[in-house]
Parts: structure tokens; sequence; C-alpha cells
């Protein structure tokens, strides 16, 4: 076996394991996203989930449609995948949308919050800061600039390789992108309802 291909049955073993700590903990409440395994399809081709279905929802007036997400990443990936499943038309331009969601920026970081005695870290915390707004086809703001914060603690388990780690970390954070694009619907939904009566 080359070590190209013995690179990837190892991931794909890592892969394996990770799919069930994340359904044992999303069992006991540990993790609370249901998107996490948004992440793991994208990582490996026809893996089944535990149950899980987005949780965005939103529905936009005609007169601000279609809809424009400016801005990459795992949460502007994500808000464009709850949009799509809500049935809102989207473009690519945004000369032609009559809505656009600014994903402004969106930064991770992560800091040491357990060690053992001889100093070793043990566990983590790792948090994402998003700051998006949103505006209409004339620039007026339905939503100004804000930022939404999400933490997750992470434990470093000696016995798990770093290639485990590695994956584990971005099972996370792409959770942390799910939530910040449930969160960013939530405040369009809210935003929609004060400014016309709709977007329930």
């Amino acid at each position: 076996m080359t070590p190209s291909a013995d690179k990837t049955q190892m991931r794909g073993r890592y892969i394996e394991l990770l799919h069930a700590v994340v359904c044992e903990r999303r069992a006991r409440g540990v993790l609370r996203s249901m998107p996490v395994l948004a992440l793991l399809a994208m990582l490996v081709a026809g893996l089944h989930g535990c149950g899980f279905q987005l949780r965005g929802a939103v529905d936009i007036p005609p007169g601000l449609s279609p809809v424009y997400v400016r801005g990459g990443g795992l949460v502007g990936r994500s808000v464009e995948a709850r949009l799509a499943a809500s049935g809102v038309p989207s473009t690519r331009s945004a000369a032609d949308a009559g809505l656009v969601i600014d994903i402004l920026s969106e930064n991770r970081n992560a800091r040491v919050v357990a060690v053992d005695q001889n100093g070793k870290a043990l566990g983590y915390m790792l948090t994402s800061r998003v700051r998006f707004s949103v505006v209409d086809s004339s620039g007026a703001a339905i939503i100004e600039p804000q930022e939404l914060t999400l933490d997750r603690t992470f434990d470093d388990n000696p016995d798990v390789a770093v290639l485990g780690k590695e994956l584990e970390t971005d099972i996370i954070y792409g959770d942390m992108a799910d939530d910040a694009a449930d969160q960013v619907i939530l405040r369009l939904r809210a935003a929609l309802r004060q400014r016309t009566g709709t977007g329930a």
C-alpha cells in the first residue's frame, strides 16, 4: 500500500470514529447543533448521518428576492444552503440582488483552559467570531453590522493522533459555522417581520 493510500485509509477510519463520537455526544446533548454532519458529508462521500436536518428556514418577500450572499467561508456556504433549502431564489451578482447578506469577517482562535501537572495542555476553548450585515438593493440596512461569538470546548486526548485531532477540530468549527448560519437566518427573519410583517 502506498503512503498516500495508507493516509487515505487512516483518514477514513478517523472519520468513522469521529462520526460515532459526534452521534454519541449529540445524544447526550454535548453537541447541540443538528447540521454538524454537513462537514462529514464533505469529507467522505456516501457517509450517512444520524438524523440531522437544516434548522434555518426563512421566507423572503418577492420585492427582496433574489438573495446574494457575499463572503465565502463556512458560514457563507452554510447560509446559502439554508436559503436553498427554504426555496429562496439566489443570485451570484450583487447588482441583481434584492437582498445582500454580507459575511464581513469570520475569525477563529483557541486558548488553553486546562493543563496537566506538567503544564501540557489538556483542553482548549475554541472561539469563532462572525461579523455580518444585511442590506436591500438600495443599500439600506436591514440588519446593521453585528458580531456573533460562538464557543466550544475541545479536549486534547493524548491517545488520538494529530490527524484525528485536526479532523475533530474541523468538525467542531464546521458545527459552529452551522450555528452561526442559523443565527444569521433567525435574525434575518426577525428583521423582516419588523420591516414588512412577513418572513416568518
